[in-house]
């Protein structure tokens, strides 16, 4: 397939509500959206995951634009692909940034598919007909709201919760939501505030039978991860520290992790974070799709990824409605009983509604073939 034309549209849409972390609070979701199209007249879509703000990553919404306009784009219109795989190949001059090129990657694997006459899951070799949803909940005023929360989302059919924590805002909080929740699949993430000073304070948390405790320590770290996990009876999930297939294997090696979250903007794409599945899968260590607040196209992505055998634990990968008023797509993402169903149709298997992504465009950029 050639890639013909590029377009970039920059979005911007309100979420139902704040959403805290230990880095911040967030409610305005700013992101970019890419469609591609091929020879033939097709198109595929994608989803930058950047923030506005270098919190999780370095990389922002303003440098996946520089990066996608000026680098990334050059580099595929006019090539011919055989299969997405071969976009890494293109995009190896290109250090880094890969929340960029995952976006422009999952739209060449959509047009893939869509040329195949599958779906993006039969493409990535995805087995599940439906995959079960956890719950992501962030930094709440008080235990009462955080507990009212679980509670509905719970009786919604969430198959597993995951609760954000900082310093002073960790052991108590738990200790509540097990007292309410003795017995719920319960996981507690830290976006790295804490180090190996805290670590009799992270030692505490294995009274309370997590599933596992997310990147806990330095965004980069696999070392320190090693020494932590030798203390902690909880498992340790590496999220920030996992960029590629290779840190997977070091991290994995050195004994730094028992779970990995897999995010497709996080590694570079679909193809990598399908080597990372593939490597897990063969060493016994359990994976996850992680979330990044995606709106639809992104969110179907997830979906499509989360398809493939290793999935095993619940994913961030909530229904629309979790998150916004209006999504992106058609249908929206709806979650049953703690599943969503994984679409069949060709491609993501959910229909880019033009009128209500026009509604929340800011700006738009066309790049096409000489």
């Amino acid at each position: 397939m050639q890639i013909t034309q590029v377009t970039i549209r920059e979005m911007k849409m309100r979420m139902k509500e704040p959403f805290s972390t230990s880095f911040g609070t967030m409610q305005d979701k700013h992101f970019l959206l890419l469609e591609v199209h091929d020879e033939l007249g097709n198109t595929g879509w994608g989803e930058s995951v950047a923030f506005d703000a270098p919190w999780y990553t370095e990389e922002t919404v303003e440098t996946s634009l520089h990066m996608l306009r000026d680098f990334l784009i050059p580099l595929l219109l006019g090539k011919d692909i055989s299969h997405p795989d071969d976009v890494g190949s293109l995009f190896a001059p290109i250090r880094g940034n890969n929340m960029a090129k995952a976006s422009l990657e999952c739209a060449i694997w959509d047009l893939y598919a869509k040329r195949k006459g599958i779906s993006l899951a039969e493409a990535l070799g995805g087995q599940r007909e439906r995959i079960e949803v956890g719950i992501s909940i962030g930094i709440q005023k008080d235990l009462a709201d955080l507990v009212d929360k679980v509670q509905r989302y719970l009786e919604e059919g969430y198959k597993r919760i995951k609760v954000k924590i900082k310093p002073g805002a960790d052991v108590e909080v738990l200790r509540g939501l097990r007292s309410a929740f003795p017995h719920v699949p319960l996981m507690a993430d830290a976006n790295s505030a804490y180090s190996l000073d805290d670590i009799d304070l992270l030692k505490r948390l294995d009274e309370f039978n997590l599933l596992m405790i997310e990147q806990p320590l330095a965004h980069d770290d696999i070392i320190d991860h090693a020494v932590l996990q030798k203390q902690l009876k909880t498992p340790i999930c590496l999220d920030e520290s996992i960029n590629s297939f290779e840190d997977a294997r070091k991290a994995v090696e050195l004994g730094s992790t028992k779970v990995i979250n897999v995010k497709i903007g996080r590694v570079g794409g679909l193809s990598e974070a399908k080597r990372i599945h593939d490597y897990c899968m063969e060493k016994g260590i359990h994976v996850w799709c992680g979330g990044m607040l995606e709106a639809g196209i992104g969110r179907a992505h997830n979906i499509a990824l989360t398809s493939l055998p290793n999935f095993t634990l619940p994913g961030d990968t909530a229904g629309s409605s979790r998150y916004w008023e209006k999504d992106i797509i058609d249908p929206e993402v709806i979650v049953e009983n703690g599943y969503i169903t994984v679409p069949s149709a060709p491609g993501i298997g959910f229909t880019p509604n033009l009128r209500t992504i026009e509604e929340f465009t800011t700006d738009i950029w066309h790049f096409k073939e000489n």
